[in-house]
C-alpha cells in the first residue's frame, strides 16, 4: 500500500538544516515521553496503541449494532460536541457520496432552538434511532439535546422499543449518562478512560456513527494501524509526523503564529474542523500555541487568497492534497469557445484542480508564506485512518516541544463556570 507523504519543497530559505538539528533533541525528548509514558498527561496515552489493540470483537459489536440501527431506522441522530462528534463527522463528510439522501443527523454541538425544532419536525414521520456520546452526560449542549430528543422519542415508541433505539457511548462505570443508560436498559459503548475526547475518533465515539453511515470501520482502523509503524522512529527523515511537528515549532519560534490548513479537496472541510480542535485544544495554553485555521481551496482563494498572498507575514501553510484524481468528469469542447476554455477541452476537472494547487503553493511561497504539503494517496477509509493517526502523533510531540501538556484543556472550564452562574445552576 502507498503511504501518506510530507513534502517540504517550499520551506527553502525559511527553514535550514541547522533548524532541524537544533530542534531534534527536543523532538527526541518528546518521543521518549510518549514511549515511556512519563510526560505531562501520561494518563491519557491510550490513543497511542489503540489501533493495534482494538479487539475484533469490539469492531464486530459496533458493526452489528450499526446494521441493526440502519435496518430499523430511517434516520440516526448522533448527539455530541467537540471530540465527541468532530471525528465522526469528518469521516462521514469526507467518505460519503455527494448528494445522497441524508441518514445521519448531528445534534448537540451548539445551542440553537431553531435547529432542534426543525430537526425534530423533519423526522417526526420517520423511524429514528439515537447515539448520544458523552463521557459525563452533563456537558450542557449534548445533555440538553438528548433530553429533548429522548422526550420526542418517548412519544413515538414504547420503553421496550426505546431500548432498541437509544445507544449511549459513555464512561465504563460512572457519570450521569451511564447511570441513565443502566436505569433504562440502553445499550452502551465505552469511552476509554485513557483516551481524551479529541483523540477518540478510533474508539466507539467515532466508529459507531461512521459504521452507521456505511463506511468500513475495519479499513479505518487498519489504516491507523499501518500508520503506527510509519511514525515509530524519532528520525526526522523517517517520521513524517515528527517532521511536521518540528516544522511547526521552528516557524512558531520564528514568529509565525498562525497555521492555515488548506485543502484542495472540497470533501476535507470537516477534517479541518477536527484538526482545529486537535491542535487548538492540545497546544493553546499557558500563553503558548499556534492559531490553527483552515481554508477550502480553490473556493477560498477568491476570499482569503489576497490576505495570504500579501498580508502580514505571520502565517505558514499546510496543504492537504489527494494524489489520486477522479476520472469521471471531462471538460467538453465548445464550438463557440466564448469562455476561451477550449484549451482545457478533454481534460479532467481534477487535473485543473491539481494545477491550481501547484500554482498556489508556488505563489504563496514566493509571496513569503512557507508551506508544506501532506499528500494522501486516495480518499478512502484506510487513508483517512492513517491521516487521523498522523495528526494525533504530530500534535502530541508538537505540544511537548512547545512545553505544554498535550492532553488537558483547563481553559475550557472558564466559560462554563460563568455560564452556569448566569443560568442559575445550583452551586454557581
Amino acid at each position: 500500500m502507498e503511504k501518506i507523504k510530507f513534502n517540504t519543497k517550499y520551506l527553502e530559505g525559511f527553514v535550514v538544516d541547522e533548524d532541524f538539528r537544533s530542534i531534534l533533541p527536543e523532538i527526541e525528548k518528546a518521543h521518549s515521553h510518549l514511549e515511556n509514558k512519563d510526560g505531562a498527561g501520561k494518563d491519557f496515552l491510550g490513543w497511542l496503541d489503540l489501533p493495534e489493540e482494538t479487539p475484533e470483537g469490539l469492531l464486530s459489536d459496533i458493526q452489528s449494532t450499526a446494521d441493526k440501527m440502519n435496518s430499523t431506522s430511517d434516520v440516526i441522530i448522533v448527539i455530541g460536541i467537540g471530540g465527541s462528534y468532530l471525528g465522526a463527522r469528518a469521516a462521514i463528510e469526507t467518505l460519503s457520496p455527494e448528494f445522497f439522501e441524508q441518514k445521519i443527523f448531528f445534534a448537540g454541538h451548539y445551542l440553537s432552538g431553531d435547529h432542534m425544532c426543525q430537526l425534530l419536525e423533519s423526522v417526526k414521520d420517520r423511524d429514528v434511532s439515537v447515539n448520544v456520546i458523552s463521557k459525563s452526560g452533563t456537558t450542557t449542549e449534548p445533555a440538553v439535546a438528548f433530553r429533548i430528543v429522548e422526550e420526542f422519542m418517548k412519544k413515538k415508541y414504547t420503553p421496550g422499543q426505546m431500548k432498541e433505539r437509544v445507544i449511549c457511548t459513555t464512561d465504563k462505570e460512572k457519570g450521569a449518562l451511564k447511570s441513565l443508560a443502566d436505569t433504562k436498559g440502553y445499550k452502551t459503548f465505552v469511552i476509554p478512560d485513557d483516551v481524551g475526547g479529541r483523540f477518540s475518533v478510533l474508539t466507539p465515539v467515532g466508529l459507531l456513527p461512521v459504521a452507521c453511515a456505511g463506511i468500513n470501520i475495519r479499513d479505518l482502523v487498519d489504516g491507523a494501524r499501518e500508520q503506527v509503524k510509519c511514525v515509530a522512529d524519532p528520525d526526522l527523515d523517517k517520521n513524517i509526523s515528527y517532521k511536521y511537528a518540528a516544522v511547526r515549532n521552528i516557524f512558531y519560534r520564528k514568529g509565525k503564529k498562525i497555521e492555515i490548513l488548506s485543502g484542495f479537496d472540497h470533501k476535507f472541510g470537516y477534517i479541518a474542523e477536527w484538526w482545529k480542535q486537535l491542535f487548538g485544544e492540545s497546544e493553546g495554553k499557558e500563553g503558548h500555541g499556534i492559531y490553527p485555521t483552515a481554508c477550502r481551496f480553490t473556493t477560498d482563494l477568491h476570499s482569503m487568497g489576497q490576505l495570504i498572498q500579501e498580508g502580514e507575514r505571520n502565517i505558514f501553510e499546510t496543504f492537504l492534497v489527494t494524489e489520486k484524481e477522479s476520472e469521471n468528469c471531462l471538460i467538453p469542447t465548445s464550438d463557440e469557445d466564448i469562455d476561451g476554455l477550449n484549451y482545457l477541452a478533454g481534460k479532467q476537472i481534477d487535473f485543473v484542480n491539481k494545477k491550481a494547487y501547484e500554482a498556489t503553493a508556488e505563489a504563496h511561497f514566493e509571496g513569503g508564506v512557507p508551506n508544506t504539503t501532506i499528500f494522501i494517496p486516495d480518499r478512502t477509509a484506510y487513508y483517512l485512518g492513517a491521516l487521523f493517526y498522523f495528526f494525533e502523533k504530530a500534535v502530541a510531540v508538537s505540544a511537548y516541544v512547545n512545553g505544554v501538556n498535550p492532553f488537558n484543556q483547563p481553559g475550557v472550564e472558564a466559560y462554563k463556570k460563568k455560564m452556569f452562574r448566569l443560568l442559575g445552576r445550583p452551586g454557581y
